[in-house]
């Protein structure tokens, strides 16, 4: 494990299965997959233990990997966690994420925002300006992801899925909460809001994505499944 301090958990990594998400709230940052199966082009913000960085490099081997990981002390443990060496398809740079967000080497098909520091989620990453980066950095169809502290401070997280809503439109974000503890809750936003208003959404693993990994992830798409049918009901469509 990775820790912040003794009793704060950064990620979790199974010696018998490194490559396996552990955290629930890892496993519904996928939910992405059930719009986006194939992504060719996913940018990480926060390394962390890696276990996003290796779950998305050993199933979804046709897609592109950017890691911008802040912290080099963080990036100096990816062998102790068997994080894949850089390559053609994949790298983790020393990079600020807003840095990143502001100027992007390409557009990503999804962006998946998890960077937490020993005080809690940086402003630079939950600012309005961070979150319109993110939306720019994204291809027309892409999705950001984002994990979020929605439990002791509620209020800070409802400021920052109204940021999220202003920027990509109140009817393209999708807030997943955590089922578990209710400390961290899961926010998608779609650049194309008609993702989320379609009468149906995906319950087939995505072509080529191992069945076993599928399976593991069942539980937590079933919570995004149930979010996206609440959505569906807010916005009048269920």
């Amino acid at each position: 494990a990775l820790h912040f301090s003794l009793s704060e958990v950064q990620s979790t990594m199974r010696n018998d299965d490194p490559d396996a998400l552990v955290l629930a709230y890892t496993q519904r940052m996928m939910g992405f997959l059930l719009w986006q199966p194939r992504p060719a082009s996913v940018a990480m913000i926060g390394l962390g233990g890696g276990s996003l960085a290796k779950f998305c490099h050993r199933y979804l081997p046709h897609t592109d990997l950017f890691v911008a990981e802040i912290n080099p002390h963080v990036i100096a443990l990816r062998d102790e966690f068997g994080v894949p060496p850089d390559s053609a398809r994949f790298q983790v740079a020393c990079l600020d994420g807003a840095v990143l967000v502001r100027e992007p080497p390409r557009r990503f098909d999804v962006l998946l925002v998890d960077g937490f520091d020993w005080e809690g989620l940086p402003e630079a990453l939950c600012s309005q300006a961070f979150y319109d980066d993110c939306a720019g950095a994204l291809t027309d169809s892409g999705w950001l992801v984002a994990n979020l502290p929605s439990g002791d401070d509620q209020p800070a997280f409802e400021v920052h899925v109204a940021r999220i809503r202003r920027t990509f439109g109140a009817d393209a974000v999708l807030v997943v909460g955590d089922g578990e503890l209710g400390l961290n809750s899961v926010v998608l936003a779609c650049r194309d809001a008609r993702a989320l208003r379609r009468a149906g959404v995906s319950t087939r693993r995505p072509a080529g994505f191992e069945a076993g990994a599928w399976a593991a992830l069942q539980v937590a798409m079933d919570a995004v499944r149930a979010a996206w049918a609440a959505h569906q009901s807010e916005i009048g469509l269920a």
